[in-house]
């Protein structure tokens, strides 16, 4: 009697579900719109918050060690690059406020 394997490395594949390629694309990010701006947005765990910031909302520092988000303008004028380089740091409940 023939052993039954299950399925290949294609099918399982097929059945996967679709991964969002935006997020691979922009490291991660995941797209939000805020008063009709669409923003890329990533979430910095603690771990990884290696630098102080200052909030752009609220003008208080955000520590290292303590996690937030990291914002930028999704349709800059000036391309990615510039985007990218114009990126703010929140914390998180102020960005979700904004």
């Amino acid at each position: 009697m023939a052993k039954r394997r299950g399925p290949n490395k294609y099918q399982r594949a097929a059945l996967a579900p679709q991964v969002d390629v935006t997020r691979l694309a922009h490291g991660g990010a995941r797209t939000e719109s805020r008063a009709g701006t669409e923003w890329f947005v990533r979430d910095i765990p603690s771990q990884r918050a290696e630098k102080a910031y200052v909030c752009p909302s609220c003008r208080i520092e955000i520590p290292p060690g303590q996690s937030h988000v990291v914002a930028w303008r999704a349709d800059d004028f000036f391309g990615d690059e510039a985007a990218v380089r114009d990126r703010r740091h929140y914390h998180a409940h102020c960005w979700r406020l904004t």
